[in-house]
C-alpha cells in the first residue's frame, strides 16, 4: 500500500517527503514564501471573538463592581 500523496497548500502541486523537502508542507520555497506573504499582508486571518480580556485596550468593565454609582 502506497502513501497518499500530499498536495501543496498553496497551489496544489504534489509534495515530496518532509526528508528531501526543506518548504514542506509546500512543494517549493516561491510557495512558501507566498503563503507568508498572505499572512503578513492580512489575506489570512484567525478569527477570534473580542472580549472583555484586556487584550485591546478595554478591560471589559471593573471585576469588583466598583465604578458605578447604584
Amino acid at each position: 500500500m502506497t502513501a497518499p500523496v500530499r498536495r501543496c497548500r498553496s497551489c496544489g502541486g504534489a509534495v515530496a517527503p518532509r526528508a528531501g523537502n526543506r518548504a514542506f508542507p509546500f512543494c517549493s520555497d516561491r510557495c512558501r514564501l507566498a503563503d507568508l506573504g498572505r499572512w503578513l499582508d492580512g489575506s489570512y486571518r484567525i478569527a477570534a471573538e473580542r472580549g472583555g480580556d484586556g487584550a485591546d485596550g478595554d478591560p471589559g468593565g471593573d471585576p469588583r463592581g466598583e465604578g458605578e454609582d447604584s
